[in-house]
């Protein structure tokens, strides 16, 4: 394949995904601990959409949230994972111009999805705590559904623009991806036409999404820790706090990898390649692979309910 020295416009017949720059010796060992991940990811989401799915007790506003995390775990962790293996183990590096701005858009857009689903969780911890006698009433299923229908509408809506505006990009030179999937700012800095638009949009997305789902989060346990520190006796408040342990350990495997590799990716230029393709990859495959076993260790009644269907179903 002909990877240098023309100039062509998009749409062209493929990209060249390097992996991980720098270790190509070594990408057949890196590539076992991501096919735990991925198989981790694919086990733990289903059972976790499985219970809740076959538990009417768990149809609850928190529950059906997870299921919603789980569910869009399961297509972020499915849109990087197969085709990062397939590279790094049997060196497949070519991609399609079509398949490439589809994974691009489905990482980003349900990366996006999982921001949104955990800004309504957090709002579901504030409605239990600080109106529990109204938590059924507030989040009834009809506005969960619409809750839903939000994010997925928000995610397709704010990333539908990056693969248009990347038609109108001229590349020269090369068609060499420095990472194992297709992601967004990579793809960007490999044209030599005017990328402003591009750049712009992309931190534009980045900064409104994070920005205010991270602000709505901060703002839902601010109020209930207001709440909480007004509850008498120790041991009730440590009930309450501990209700939002779960979803605290969430937020914090989502969004603290996730600011990392953002901000690396465009101010970390000192910052070896490899270390920022690695945890862009990690990024897109730890929070698959620990949501469930977070939710499964901190949540009663779902650890309760695997125990049953696997363990006590199997001595029967």
């Amino acid at each position: 394949m002909d990877l240098s020295n023309s100039s062509w416009r998009l749409p062209q017949p493929s990209f060249f995904l390097v992996g991980i720059p720098g270790l190509e010796e070594s990408q057949h060992w890196i590539a076992f601990p991501l096919g735990v991940l991925y198989f981790l990811a694919l086990v733990g989401n289903v059972t976790i959409i499985f219970i809740i799915w076959a538990e009417q007790s768990l149809h609850q506003p928190m529950y059906l949230f997870l299921a919603m995390l789980a569910a869009i775990d399961l297509v972020l962790a499915s849109s990087t994972a197969p085709k990062a293996l397939v590279v790094l183990l049997v060196h497949a590096h070519e991609i399609g111009y079509v398949v490439c701005l589809t994974q691009m858009f489905f990482i980003h857009a349900f990366s996006s999805m999982e921001s949104g689903v955990l800004v309504a969780m957090a709002l579901d911890r504030y409605v239990a705590i600080c109106h529990p006698l109204h938590h059924s009433t507030i989040l009834h299923p009809g506005t969960i559904g619409r809750i839903g229908m939000a994010v997925l509408v928000r995610g397709l809506i704010l990333l539908i623009p990056f693969p248009i505006l990347l038609q109108s990009l001229i590349f020269c030179q090369t068609t060499v991806i420095g990472h194992a999937y297709c992601e967004h700012m990579a793809v960007v800095k490999l044209a030599c036409s005017e990328t402003t638009v591009n750049r712009a949009y992309g931190l534009a997305v980045a900064l409104l999404v994070v920005g205010l789902d991270v602000l709505a989060i901060g703002v839902s346990y601010a109020l209930i820790l207001q709440a909480v520190l007004k509850v008498p006796g120790s041991e009730a408040r440590l009930k309450a706090f501990s209700t939002c342990g779960a979803h605290v350990c969430v937020i914090l495997v989502f969004y603290v990898p996730g600011m990392f590799s953002f901000l690396t990716h465009r101010f970390g230029h000192h910052v070896p390649h490899h270390v920022h393709v690695l945890l862009a990859t990690l990024y897109l495959l730890v929070p698959p692979a620990l949501n469930p076993l977070v939710y499964g260790v901190k949540t009663r009644q779902i650890r309760q309910r695997v125990l049953r269907v696997f363990y006590v179903k199997g001595l029967v």
